[in-house]
């Protein structure tokens, strides 16, 4: 019998949308192999330079994944490549001469071409054509030399489906600063050594635009409850966040926010006022702005209270202030065994947190590491690394919270009472009569014999 879909897969397809709606921010792959993001409204027109311009309409309501041609201001689906064997040959470069005149269609004809309305597929064929040493290429060389032309001339895009490696590489390749050099794979080690899981209860730190909340929140689908803390007075405006698309009854249910201030505990919020001087309401916009301060203030309450009421189960850190300032602020509020996660683009940062919080007993194991990713180029026939590669995705630190309790030292306890009975049994076994004379000098009794 099919058990059907688990709860955790349903809150996943619920928080993002299966095809592209009106108002998402989709992520397009160019011929070049640049991604661009755009906005699709209804109704608008999206311009992406020479490759061209189309209707936003077109792509409402289509799934993410597939490739277009834009044809007269249209948008017409391609049909999805498929690999292709790779042809032995004896073929080598050795006696090709890249000079100009082995392509003799000038610059000149190229544009008439395109002017008269050519598709680009016939334009680089009119060139294969053409050019005098193309038969003297590998196919490797021949490969290579069709996807030159077809990201100079193809008038073609594909959307990529908005999931947090996606997003992710798109933010690391276009500002790695703007993350704080958060790479994909530092990111996945983030949420899997914080244990992030649907119906959990999290800390954030953010400054990294946006890109550690949207990846909480992924991970939790919906389920739990995320409490960010910030140096702004009004919710933060994490830009990531665009890009994955979430849909806004996320936001309403599972995430909060609270700037530093409010954080302490002796601090008292100054609110405006939320009732009318004269106790009556003169006009419905005074009562909405009221009742919009009202609302505020009820929720700056209870978002502090469910802080202070401590029990998260982990605390994940991607900042530009000192970390242990902000992991001793925020440590009180964690449950027993919760991990704390800190990423920063420099070691030396962590390393200096490391040898601070080793020496506080309430932090078990803390460790700094810094993943190391290559990349591999897989075609038909060959796979190589490729040649250039990010030097670092940022250096992450790691502990986990434990109570300083001297109590908590059972085990110990244990073994020294198990030791004093196995001598006292031994004192009882050479000498019977003194068994129950051997009384604790605290106990103030006499023994009667």
């Amino acid at each position: 019998m099919d058990p059907g879909p688990s709860s955790s897969q349903e809150a996943d397809r619920s928080i993002i949308d299966c095809s592209i709606q009106s108002g998402d921010s989709v992520l397009l792959k160019l011929p070049n192999g640049d991604v661009r993001s755009v906005k699709v409204d209804a109704d608008a027109t999206i311009t992406l330079g020479r490759v061209g311009s189309f209707s936003a309409n077109d792509l409402i309501e289509q799934p993410y994944g597939l490739a277009y041609e834009i044809v007269d201001k249209r948008l017409k689906v391609m049909p999805p490549r498929t690999l292709q064997e790779v042809e032995d040959t004896d073929a080598t470069n050795e006696l090709i001469n890249d000079g100009q005149s082995v392509q003799p269609l000038t610059l000149e004809e190229i544009e008439a071409l395109k002017q008269s309305g050519v598709h680009a597929s016939d334009i680089i064929k009119k060139q294969i054509e053409q050019h005098a040493n193309y038969s003297l290429k590998t196919e490797y060389s021949k490969e290579k030399y069709k996807k030159r032309k077809e990201a100079k001339y193809s008038k073609s895009f594909a959307t990529i489906e908005p999931t947090l490696f996606n997003v992710c590489e798109y933010w690391f390749n276009k500002d790695q600063n703007r993350i704080r050099d958060l790479r994909a794979d530092t990111l996945s080690q983030m949420m899997n050594i914080a244990n992030i899981r649907p119906g959990g209860r999290y800390l954030a730190v953010d400054d990294a635009s946006g890109m550690v909340v949207s990846a909480i929140l992924e991970r939790m689908g919906g389920e739990g409850r995320l409490l960010t803390i910030c140096d702004v007075d009004s919710p933060p405006a994490y830009p990531v966040m665009t890009n994955m698309n979430f849909k806004k009854h996320i936001f309403a249910s599972a995430l909060s926010s609270l700037n530093w201030a409010t954080v302490q505990e002796d601090y008292t919020p100054v609110m405006a006022p939320t009732e009318p001087s004269d106790g009556q309401f003169h006009s419905d916009r005074q009562k909405s702005r009221l009742n919009k301060r009202k609302a505020v203030s009820e929720s700056l309450t209870n978002t502090r209270e469910e802080l202070f009421a401590g029990e998260f189960d982990s605390l994940i850190v991607a900042s530009e202030y000192d970390p242990f300032s902000i992991v001793e602020q925020l440590y009180p509020y964690l449950a027993g065994s919760a991990p704390i996660v800190v990423q920063s683009p420099h070691g030396q940062v962590l390393a200096e947190l490391q040898a601070k919080i080793r020496t506080i007993p309430g932090y078990l194991g803390p460790a700094v590491s810094e993943a190391w990713l290559r990349r591999y180029q897989v075609l038909p026939g060959r796979t190589h690394p490729m040649m250039n590669t990010s030097g670092s995705g940022g250096f992450l630190f790691n502990v986990t919270k434990v109570y300083d309790d001297p109590s908590a030292s059972s085990v110990m306890v244990h073994r020294q009472h198990k030791k004093q009975k196995s001598e006292a049994a031994k004192v009882g076994q050479n000498d019977p009569a003194d068994t129950c004379l051997s009384v604790p000098e605290s106990l103030d009794m006499d023994i009667v014999t």
